[in-house]
């Protein structure tokens, strides 16, 4: 039995929606916060349970019988998030999961200044340190996020930045794939696994990138990181999310996202999608 924990989620949803391409419903289910939204699954023939981190006796019940758990990380910014995984892996192991794989991030470091990151590193720990078997989906920072992190470049014909580093933008949806792959597969790698595309450009070769299929010139710049959080707080954004995006920048300055390596590509058996394909949605929304 594989159960898949925040199936109503963009990243786990679609690693299920894979599943049921190649696997009998029944060999499926899924945990989620809210059923009503899982319903898709339901209709297919799959068990949708209730079951949230805050609760990890119900979330025993749940995982029981699951010989592999994919474990999607919190996306709450307010909750404490190590403490809902620990909750979550501890559930885990009373009910007797077979193998525990966990959404985490590559760059996860306990001093890294991206605050999602030291809860991953403080996550695998405890993975580490549980009784059962356990991966790592250590995925490449979610090239989604670059069109938000480049800021109002069209407005301004400039991007600017408070720090400049290597970040190996890497599709969700390929991520999501490699996972259904891992589910299946008959073996799986124990620990961390780099899940990433295969180029790492700085922001400042995205913008250049960008300029060239606009045709046109594009000024990039890094300020002072409190002169970019004033700036965005100007423009309307919480000081938290900005300072939350300050440490994206930070932790790429420090090479915490530059490493590519070639599982994802492996697991996919194909190259997975790159930069220049963020590069050209950008030009097409800006036509």
């Amino acid at each position: 039995m594989i159960t898949i924990t925040g199936a109503t989620g963009a990243l786990n949803g679609r690693t299920a929606d894979l599943l049921l391409g190649d696997l009998d419903p029944s060999e499926l289910t899924v945990v989620v916060r809210d059923p009503a939204r899982a319903a898709r699954f339901a209709e297919a023939g799959v068990t949708v349970l209730e079951g949230r981190y805050e609760d990890p006796a119900g979330l025993r019940h749940a995982f029981e019988g699951a010989d592999r758990l994919l474990l999607v990380s919190s996306s709450d910014p307010a909750a404490d998030a190590v403490a809902l995984h620990r909750g979550a892996i501890e559930a885990a192991v009373a009910a007797g999961v077979g193998h525990i794989l966990y959404t985490s991030h590559q760059g996860a470091h306990a001093a890294s200044p991206f605050p999602p990151a030291r809860d991953h590193a403080a996550t695998e720990e405890i993975l580490a340190a549980s009784a059962v078997p356990w991966t790592s989906l250590r995925n490449g920072f979610y090239a989604h996020s670059l069109p938000w992190l480049l800021g109002p470049w069209r407005e301004t014909g400039m991007v600017s930045v408070p720090a400049d580093g290597p970040v190996s933008w890497t599709s969700r949806d390929d991520a999501a794939e490699a996972a259904a792959v891992l589910l299946r597969s008959a073996a799986l790698p124990t620990g961390p696994l780099t899940l990433t595309a295969t180029d790492a450009p700085l922001f400042a070769s995205v913008t250049a990138r960008l300029a060239a299929a606009r045709g046109q010139d594009i000024g990039f710049e890094i300020v002072d990181s409190e002169d970019w959080v004033r700036a965005w707080v100007d423009a309307g954004q919480p000081e938290g999310r900005a300072r939350f995006s300050l440490g994206v920048f930070q932790a790429a300055a420090q090479g915490l996202f530059g490493d590519t390596a070639p599982a994802l590509r492996d697991l996919l058996g194909r190259e997975p999608a790159s930069v220049s394909e963020v590069v050209e949605s950008l030009v097409e929304r800006a036509a």
